[in-house]
């Protein structure tokens, strides 16, 4: 398991748009993602508020089964998940990986969202986070099918409209003016 901070460099912003996302000096320009992966399985990514034990925790309790082994970063705010689980930690300024502790899945599929996000999207507002948090997730979750052979594109196209049949998704949704009146 483990968090991300997603974000453009203030200094790549123009003036007004830096203005809008970054009210004030320091880390609260970025939006902070978290996911929880069962290796060799599914990973389950939220966007937060924060990264602190209290928003993070009550997620890993959702989706991790008590006394279950989790590895993590460093990260102080995860210090609490000895309580409740077998928490084995990975220190970066020592190794990467040391036997079974690691988190490279986790840091592999942050590389794959920044990649997406800055190379296909190239500019996404903190509102659509989770729509292109969720694409992402769909997309490596659904890598392989049950037999372990990887999904072409058009495979996964295909599993992913089968998803959507019968749903509708409004422009007002979309832009997040639900609940909005005309004057």
């Amino acid at each position: 398991m483990g968090e991300s901070f997603i974000g453009g460099k203030s200094r790549n912003m123009h003036k007004d748009v830096r203005k809008r996302r970054i009210p004030k000096p320091g880390p609260t320009g970025k939006a902070v993602v978290f996911g929880v992966l069962e290796r060799g399985k599914e990973i389950r990514t939220h966007v937060v508020a924060d990264r602190k034990a209290g928003t993070v925790l009550p997620i890993v309790e959702q989706h991790v089964q008590r006394g279950a082994t989790v590895f993590t970063d460093e990260y102080a705010g995860y210090d609490s998940l000895k309580y409740e689980y077998i928490h084995e930690v990975i220190n970066h300024m020592e190794s990467y990986v040391h036997g079974r502790v690691h988190v490279n899945g986790m840091e592999n599929f942050w590389s794959l969202l920044k990649r997406g996000l800055s190379g296909t999207y190239v500019n996404v507002e903190p509102f659509h986070l989770f729509r292109y948090l969720d694409e992402q997730t769909f997309r490596y979750n659904n890598r392989k099918d049950e037999q372990g052979n990887k999904l072409t594109d058009a495979q996964r196209f295909t599993l992913a409209l089968s998803q959507v049949a019968g749903k509708r998704l409004t422009f007002k949704e979309v832009t997040g003016k639900v609940g909005e009146t005309a004057f």
